[in-house]
């Protein structure tokens, strides 16, 4: 594989809150050497809803030599509001591919989900609802979203190329049938594997980097993980719905149930990932997330340890601090023995916890 990635979140932004709170500069560049040097990554895909925030992470990322993926992961956007915020990051990337870092736009995130347009409800919460209902009428749903969806995406490409020259992709859910003829990269957010497909898994992406090769473009997985508790690999991406939301402010609650730790199972699924990956011939991952700032780890209370829920690769403590899980540990030394970039030495966590793999 070409490119060993993680995803970092600058902040998802619902119902007036974000997901990364206080946001400091100061923290993020620090973040970025850590995934450069002791995660050794050699590509980050930056995510969020704020043309500021991204940016900022961006050139931290550039300057710490991390092929650098700008993309915007928004909510409740209509598709003029996300074409002016991806003007801004094919300007700002093509300022930093002029001066000499690796860059590619990410022309949005699950589009069809997250924003207005494709799904009746005004609110993501209520669009996730409606997808969750199977039947006849969900299957009209969908079947009429990939038109509007590649509408929106040849406008979108069209927006990118004309401010920036470097490589575009679409982090895509599978329903929203992209035709990908506009796009550099041919990328998916759907890396998980969970109970349900375990034993397809690996037929499935064999078929999605096929889909590649017939068009002569790598493919990228620019998502997958696992929460941190016994019993999360077979949830795969519903591992976070053991938490309890408070739906009008879209902060969490607490967890659902009792829950027992597992950093084990996080590292060893995203280890059989990453082979399946690699066998299957994708050229770059994305490992989600770096850090889950909204989901802080409570030592205290396994009720209000909000981390177990968290595909976080290290635990955030509730002074915004961080401190490395067996994940990390485990990303560190396969990136290692691969040659990826870094010079392994020690840095410190965001505000100053220890962030040395152990």
């Amino acid at each position: 594989m070409r490119a060993h990635g993680i995803c970092y979140d600058t902040g998802f932004f619902n119902k007036g809150n974000s997901t990364h709170e206080p946001f400091d500069a100061d923290r993020v560049r620090r973040d970025m050497r850590v995934i450069r040097d002791e995660l050794r990554c050699t590509a980050v895909r930056i995510t969020g809803g704020a043309l500021d925030r991204l940016t900022i992470a961006a050139t931290h990322a550039a300057a710490a030599g991390l092929e650098t993926w700008i993309c915007p992961f928004t909510t409740d956007l209509t598709g003029d509001e996300l074409l002016a915020l991806l003007a801004g990051c094919a300007d700002h990337g093509e300022r930093l591919r002029r001066e000499g870092a690796e860059v590619v736009i990410v022309a949005g995130s699950e589009l069809s989900l997250m924003n207005k347009g494709f799904v009746p409800g005004e609110t993501f919460v209520d669009r996730s609802k409606v997808i969750a209902v199977p039947g006849p009428e969900l299957r009209e749903l969908l079947a009429a979203i990939p038109a509007r969806m590649n509408e929106l995406l040849a406008r979108a490409v069209a927006v990118v190329r004309a401010r920036f020259g470097g490589k575009i992709s679409y982090a895509s859910l599978p329903f929203e049938g992209v035709d990908w003829a506009p796009f550099d990269i041919i990328s998916t957010d759907t890396g998980y594997r969970y109970a349900q497909i375990a034993d397809r898994f690996p037929g499935l992406i064999r078929a999605f980097v096929a889909q590649g090769r017939a068009q002569g473009k790598p493919v990228a997985i620019t998502e997958f993980g696992c929460a941190t508790y016994k019993g999360a690999a077979d949830a795969g991406p519903r591992g976070g719905d053991i938490v309890v939301w408070d739906e009008a402010t879209a902060t969490p609650l607490g967890l659902n149930g009792a829950y027992a730790r597992d950093e084990a199972e996080q590292a060893t699924t995203l280890r059989e990932l990453l082979e399946i990956f690699e066998a299957e011939g994708v050229d770059a991952a994305f490992v989600h997330v770096f850090a889950h700032y909204a989901l802080p780890h409570d030592p205290d209370d396994p009720r209000k340890d909000l981390d177990l829920a968290s595909t976080g690769v290290v635990r955030v403590l509730g002074d915004g601090t961080w401190e490395p899980k067996q994940a990390f540990s485990m990303l560190a030394g396969r990136h290692r023995r691969r040659g990826s970039p870094g010079d392994g030495s020690s840095s410190t966590g965001a505000a100053g916890a220890t962030g040395t793999p152990a």
